[in-house]
Parts: structure tokens; C-alpha cells; sequence
């Protein structure tokens, strides 16, 4: 190792205090001066935070952005959420390989120019086809041309800051904003607001505007938050507020956007949690994705810190002291899970815990914690300055206030638009100009999947829940590819903790990949109902029991589309005995009849 990568590595470790918790984003942040992370750095890094070579590299392994093998100086990934393929993301991808004259996902050499792979989704579904380069910066809206230029800057060793910046350019395309969206960002008002009526009159008010979580399971929050309060606190304990701004469900981008136009109130929502609780620790849970977005919010934070808004005595309270921290993640889609975001947090792998005890009791380092995603803090924030009756005057009285939808896919208005909770799936389509729409995915790939005569249904808690995605499908889109994408997704994303998940996605996209070749059957699509009943309520947490929604609806709703992929009366098997010995063969130099199986009796 060189002795600058060793000094840069002592420097990250003495910043972090050489702390184990804080080891992911050692990882993060000593991997962005070396690029990747070779063994001599892993080492150094174990001995530094006190922990075993093998823990820290399965801790390195786990996430999609740490890299363990070498990359390119100029790494770049494109986006390979359903969105951006259907605006043609794979075709572009070739070119640019073809014109780097590299491969896509293959190792790097140490030292290499350029490389190039894919990562799930980089929330940017309304501006794609998007690339990540070097995870640290976005590139947005590429097209052939693009694509042609970025490789002759990039061959030419050009540096990124000299590159067109509307190549970066990240539009926030608010179509349709209410309160949350339209009003301005809050820098004290609500704090102000729950000093004069104080925690416990808060949190009753918060109670009575019947807020539900808005990343997706819809848990009342003034219960969630009341848990927390009520946790007992060892000796030198406190308890903890987390934001979790993992949006990491393909097609979300609504909290990006939040994030970007009104990351005060993000803040002000978190604080106002902190005075309820009795916190004084806050961490904001970055996606990796997002991680271009850091020094704005570092920015914010420093203001508000300026202003008594975060830090000791906030707004002169005696003992209200409270300030926040932003870890930005490393790649990892079960990360949006409450408690495997918390694992991650301690800088271990992110794999969801076992419950009861629930992060409310014992959460991050054994304290309580309260965690809530971007959009939750915001309406919170809100109806602490103006009240519980003001929320509920929209929305419906089981689905109360607004609610975001990230709306991308086939229509001419892609963007963020926001509505009382009710409106109709028809609605969004009319107002995102979506031309004979087949179907709409809601939810992302862990929610639900709408056929057209379903277009009349509503969005809300009591017909249709979603955490913010909304991705629009027309007639001329094959739903079984839909299907078979989100099934790769959920593939590449299981943990790998519980035997269900980590088997049953590779058995579910086994079988699809088997029905894309069109060597399906009857007998395959009644496997595949089976895996999808199996999977729910054997996984050992929400992302193994929602892996397979995308399928069900898909097979129910668009069954034609699965059938034309299973053309054969009879049972094909999907494992070719005789084509895997074909090592064998080559090995030993034969190829004659009697190295075939197909041709032995």
C-alpha cells in the first residue's frame, strides 16, 4: 500500500475516533481516495477500528458500493431500474462500452482508465436514462450523443468538472404540489410552536391528525413516537431520532426531492421528534444514490446550527440539546427496512434483526429509536405549527393530509406531483399525460401492480397503500418483462439471512428466466404460484414476503403475456445435464457421441 493511502486511512480512522460503529462510512469515505478497497486498506482498517480482517471485509462485501476489486478512475454505473430500460438504458450502455472498449460489469485492472456496471435504481426515474460516476456525482437525460462525448472526454482524461453541467443538472419536476410541496420551509416556526404547547400536547395532536408513515407500511406515527417516549433508559442511554432517506424501492423519488427543496422542514420535523422523545441524537440515513446531495444538507445543518436550531439549548430551551448526523449508505435496498437501516448505522452488514425487541425499545447502540422516513418528518413538522385539524381537512378520514407520488414511466409529464390521499389512479394518469396506459405498477416492485379496469380505484390507506411510486406502463409494454425485471431486482437484493428469500427469489427468476426463453409450460406457471404463496409469511422480514407482489399481480392481471412464454404441452426440464458436461468434454478433448448423454440410451 502506498504511504499516502496509509496516511489517508490513519486520517479517516482519527476522524472517526477509530470508532466500530462508524465503519461504514470509514469504508465510504477512505474508498473515495483509493477507489476501491484492496486488502492492505482492509487491514489497516480492521486494526484501526478493533475489529477481525474477515468482519470488516464481510461488512465491505455486503454493500453494492464498496468494491474489492478494482474499478476504474472513472467508474460509472448506469441505472437499471425498469424506467430507465424502457427509455433505452441497455443500448446505450453497449455504446458506451463499445466506444471505452471495456466491458460491462467485468473486473477492472489496477490502474484502469475507465469501467462500467449497473445499479439498481439511482432515483432519477423522471430524468433518466441516469448514470452514477465515481458514486459521487450524477449524470442525467444521456442519450447516443452524450453517450459519444462522455467517452471521448473521459479517453481524453478530462475531469468531470470540466464536463457541460447540464450533463448534472437535477430537475426537481414538482407537477402538482399541496402543502408539503407549496408551503414554505420551516426554520423554527414548528419548534417554536411545540414550546408554546408543549411535548406531551404535541405528540396528543399529532395523535389526533391520524398521521400514518409515509414510507410505505402506514404505521401510525404518534404511536410509533409515543412507544419511543415511553421506553425505559439505562444509565447513560438517550433516545434516538433516524430519517430514514434510503429511498431505495425502484421508481421512488419524491424524498430526493424533498430532500432538495425542503430539507429545513426535513430537519425541523426531526427536531420537533427530538423534543417529543426526549432525544438527542438524530441521524439522517442518506442512499448511497444520493450521496451528491451531502454538502447541501451539511449546509442546512450548519445553518440551522448558526441559528439555535439544532445543538445545545435549541431556541434558548434549557437541556433541549440535539443535533444530527448524516450517514449516507453504501448500496443496499433491504437497508430501507427500519432495523436493518440500524444495523448499517452501527457499521455492521445491513441484515434486519430479529423482533420483538422493536427498534422503539432498542434500537440504534440498545437505545430507543424512532425512525421515520423524509415525507413522515415533513407532515409532522407541519401539523405541529398548524394542528391536527388542518391535516385532516384533506384526505379522507381513514387516509388524512397529502401524500407524494414519484410518477414516471410511459407519460409526457414525469415528475413529483402531490394530492390529498383519495385521489384515483385515472386522475394522476389524466394529469401526468399518460396515452393508453395498460397498467400502473404502485408501490414500486414491492406493491401493486393495476390492470386499466382498475384505473378508478384510489390511492390511500383503505384501497390502495403505496410508498410513492407510480410507474406507468402502455399497451405496447410486455407486462411479463415488467415481471421478469423486478424478479432480477429482488434477486440481487435479498440479504441472503433467511433460506426463503434467499432461495426463493433465485428459484422465482430461475423459472422466469426459463419461461423468457420460451421453454415454459402449464407445469412452470403453477411452480411459480407456488413460490409466490410459499415466500409470504416465511421470510425472515418484509422484503422476502413482498419479492414476489410484482408476480402475483402479473399472473393474475396479464396471465396471456406469461402463457406466450410457456408454449410446451409438457414438462421441459430447465437444468441441461449434458451441456454442463461440457467442461468435461473440452477438457479431455472429445466431442464424439459417446461424450453426449443425449444420445446414450
Amino acid at each position: 500500500m502506498e504511504p499516502s493511502q496509509q496516511d489517508t486511512v490513519a486520517q479517516v480512522l482519527h476522524r472517526h475516533a477509530g470508532q466500530a460503529h462508524r465503519l461504514v462510512q470509514i469504508l465510504r469515505e477512505v474508498q473515495e481516495h483509493t477507489h476501491w478497497l484492496p486488502a492492505p486498506v482492509l487491514e489497516q482498517v480492521a486494526q484501526g477500528v478493533g475489529l477481525g480482517v474477515a468482519t470488516v471485509r464481510g461488512v465491505a462485501s455486503f454493500y453494492r458500493f464498496f468494491h474489492l476489486q478494482p474499478v476504474g478512475r472513472y467508474h460509472l454505473l448506469w441505472s437499471d431500474n425498469t424506467t430507465d430500460r424502457m427509455l433505452g438504458s441497455r443500448s446505450l450502455a453497449e455504446q458506451l462500452c463499445k466506444a471505452l472498449g471495456v466491458q460491462a460489469g467485468a473486473a477492472a485492472a489496477t490502474g484502469a482508465l475507465a469501467s462500467v456496471g449497473y445499479t439498481s435504481c439511482t432515483g432519477l426515474g423522471d430524468q433518466g436514462p441516469a448514470l452514477l460516476l465515481n458514486q459521487q456525482q450524477v449524470l442525467t437525460r444521456m442519450d447516443g450523443t452524450r453517450v459519444q462525448e462522455l467517452a471521448q472526454r473521459i479517453l481524453a482524461q478530462e475531469p468531470p468538472s470540466a464536463w457541460p453541467a447540464e450533463w448534472m443538472q437535477v430537475e426537481d419536476h414538482v407537477r402538482r404540489a399541496d402543502v408539503l410541496l407549496g408551503s414554505p420551509a420551516l426554520e423554527g416556526g414548528a419548534l417554536r410552536a411545540v414550546r408554546g404547547r408543549g411535548a406531551q400536547a404535541t405528540l396528543d395532536e399529532l395523535a389526533a391528525s391520524n398521521l400514518r408513515g409515509r414510507g410505505g407500511a402506514g404505521f401510525p406515527t404518534a404511536r410509533k413516537w409515543q412507544a419511543c417516549r415511553d421506553a425505559p433508559l439505562a444509565p447513560g442511554h438517550t433516545r434516538v431520532v433516524v430519517c430514514n432517506a434510503d429511498e431505495g424501492e425502484p421508481g421512488t423519488f419524491k424524498d430526493r426531492v424533498l430532500l432538495s427543496r425542503q430539507a429545513d422542514t426535513v430537519f425541523e420535523g426531526m427536531t420537533v421528534a427530538a423534543r417529543v422523545l426526549g432525544a438527542r441524537t438524530g441521524f439522517l440515513y442518506l442512499r448511497g444514490e444520493y450521496r451528491y446531495l451531502l454538502p447541501s444538507l451539511q449546509a442546512v445543518l450548519a445553518r440551522r446550527r448558526k441559528h439555535g436550531l439544532l445543538g445545545p439549548s435549541i431556541l434558548g430551551i434549557e437541556g433541549f440539546d440535539f443535533d444530527i448526523d448524516i450517514h449516507v449508505g453504501a448500496g443496499a435496498y433491504v437497508c430501507g427496512e427500519e432495523s436493518a437501516l440500524i444495523e448499517s448505522l452501527e457499521g455492521k452488514r445491513g441484515t434486519p434483526r430479529i423482533r420483538p425487541p422493536f427498534p422503539v425499545e432498542q434500537g440504534y447502540l440498545a437505545q430507543p429509536t424512532c425512525v421515520n422516513n423524509v415525507e413522515t418528518f415533513c407532515a409532522a413538522a407541519h401539523i405541529a405549527l398548524q394542528g391536527s385539524a388542518w391535516w385532516k381537512g384533506r384526505g379522507t378520514p381513514q387516509s388524512t393530509g397529502t401524500k407524494l407520488h414519484s410518477v414516471s414511466g410511459d407519460c409526457a409529464r414525469p415528475g413529483v406531483y402531490e394530492y390529498p390521499l383519495g385521489v384515483s389512479v385515472a386522475q394522476v394518469l389524466h394529469d401526468c399525460g399518460a396515452h393508453e396506459p395498460q397498467a400502473v405498477q404502485v408501490g414500486g416492485p414491492s406493491g401493486t401492480c393495476l390492470a386499466a379496469p382498475e384505473f378508478k380505484r384510489r390511492l390511500g390507506f383503505e384501497d390502495v397503500p403505496t410508498a410513492g411510486a407510480f410507474m406507468v406502463f402502455g399497451a405496447q409494454r410486455d407486462m411479463f418483462e415488467v415481471a421478469h425485471h423486478f424478479a432480477q431486482f429482488f434477486a440481487h437484493e435479498s440479504c441472503g439471512f433467511c433460506t426463503p428469500c434467499r432461495v426463493g427469489t433465485q428459484l422465482v427468476l430461475r423459472r422466469m428466466d426459463k419461461l423468457a426463453l420460451g421453454h415454459g409450460s402449464p407445469w412452470d406457471l403453477h411452480e411459480l404460484h407456488a413460490l409466490e404463496q410459499l415466500m409470504h409469511g416465511t421470510t425472515h422480514c418484509g422484503l422476502g414476503a413482498t419479492a414476489t407482489h410484482a408476480l402475483r399481480d402479473t399472473l393474475q392481471r396479464f396471465g396471456p403475456a406469461f402463457a406466450a412464454r410457456s408454449p410446451q404441452s409438457h414438462l421441459v426440464p430447465g437444468f441441461d445435464l449434458d451441456a454442463e458436461l461440457a467442461p468435461a468434454r473440452r477438457a479431455t478433448g472429445r466431442n464424439d457421441a459417446q461424450a453426449h448423454l443425449d444420445t446414450l440410451e
